[in-house]
């Protein structure tokens, strides 16, 4: 018997040498390769949630999003709404997804300052989210009814007016709350109440309807109204800029910003598979920097980003310091 096995293991060696030397190689069938370890992604169609209605401007770029993203994933990727709480309805939901198939398109609120206001928050953006990429981001317009004083000159009629107004955003938070928060302490004598609502389009419509007395929300809400002449543009939160060419900065009036910006960002559970970072990494930014992806988010009123998850991270922590600093000065609470 021991005669046999050495002849066996002399056969198999020599054997193994013989292809060898013709170029041939001995395939161990029964150990996985690296491909089959890690199925191909996606395998079904993805999803993206938004936290605010369609219409409103990370809506549309989801949907800009999504659309470039199905013809280089070869899967439909289909958005869904989830308005609530400001956006955070729709970012717990991603937080805890667990089909490897379910991304979401946030904005800075849910990521930075959600958190900083409310310590029982359900997710915690540090650890329960993959970050893709920063999308795009653009500045608020300060808009007010039609027919108020324009630049400094409203500035001085609110600090001599003194009086309590109302003024919307998409919640306790947000950009567009935390921003007007500097701008009332910027005017020194602007009394105004906040009144959350489920996205711009809402503030926008109770601004219209006489509800709300002023905003700061995204050129891609603010320009059709000012245009169309219902709605006056006092200044941009930030520098002059390409989404809105004919505003001036706030500054300008003698409302300093530190150029408060609103922007979407793409993220997926933190247990998101390997494969699918590796493939949202590679496909995300080509597809918004294809031209008519660009030219679509352009028109929404985004300047495209599409940065790295590292890029996006190091966004996330710069602005968690600066909205809290606003959240200590104006000693807001959430109510």
């Amino acid at each position: 018997m021991r005669v046999q096995r050495r002849f066996a293991a002399g056969w198999f060696a020599g054997w193994a040498a013989g292809l060898a030397a013709t170029g041939m190689s001995v395939v161990m069938g029964a150990l996985p390769t690296a491909a089959s370890a890690q199925p191909a992604w996606p395998a079904k169609p993805v999803k993206i949630l938004v936290g605010f209605p369609g219409g409103s401007t990370p809506d549309m770029a989801a949907r800009v999003l999504a659309d470039s993203l199905s013809r280089s994933l070869g899967q439909p990727v289909v958005v869904e709404n989830r308005p609530g709480a400001s956006g955070n309805v729709a970012a717990d939901a991603v937080a805890k997804a667990a089909d490897d198939h379910t991304l979401g398109v946030v904005i800075n609120g849910n990521l930075t300052s959600a958190r900083l206001l409310n310590p029982r928050l359900p997710f915690d953006p540090a650890k329960d989210f993959h970050f893709a990429s920063l999308l795009a981001t653009a500045p608020l317009v300060l808009v007010v009814p039609a027919g108020q004083p324009q630049g400094a000159a409203w500035v001085s009629a609110m600090r001599a007016a003194g009086e309590k107004w109302s003024y919307g955003s998409v919640g306790i938070g947000s950009v567009g709350h935390l921003g007007m928060e500097v701008v009332k302490a910027a005017v020194g004598n602007l009394q105004a109440v906040h009144v959350p609502y489920n996205g711009n389009p809402a503030v926008v419509t109770a601004m219209l309807g006489g509800q709300i007395q002023m905003a700061l929300v995204p050129p891609g809400i603010a320009l059709p109204q000012v245009k169309s002449g219902k709605l006056q543009a006092v200044g941009l939160t930030g520098p002059r800029s390409a989404l809105a060419p004919d505003m001036a900065p706030l500054a300008d009036a003698g409302v300093a910003m530190n150029a408060l910006e609103v922007w979407v960002a793409l993220v997926g559970p933190a247990g998101l598979s390997k494969a699918a970072q590796e493939r949202l990494a590679k496909e995300v930014p080509a597809a918004l920097r294809e031209a008519e992806a660009k030219q679509k988010m352009l028109a929404a009123g985004w300047d495209v980003q599409a940065t790295s998850g590292e890029g996006l991270a190091a966004r996330v922590k710069d602005e968690t310091r600066i909205l809290g600093d606003i959240i200590t000065a104006r000693g807001i609470k959430l109510e």
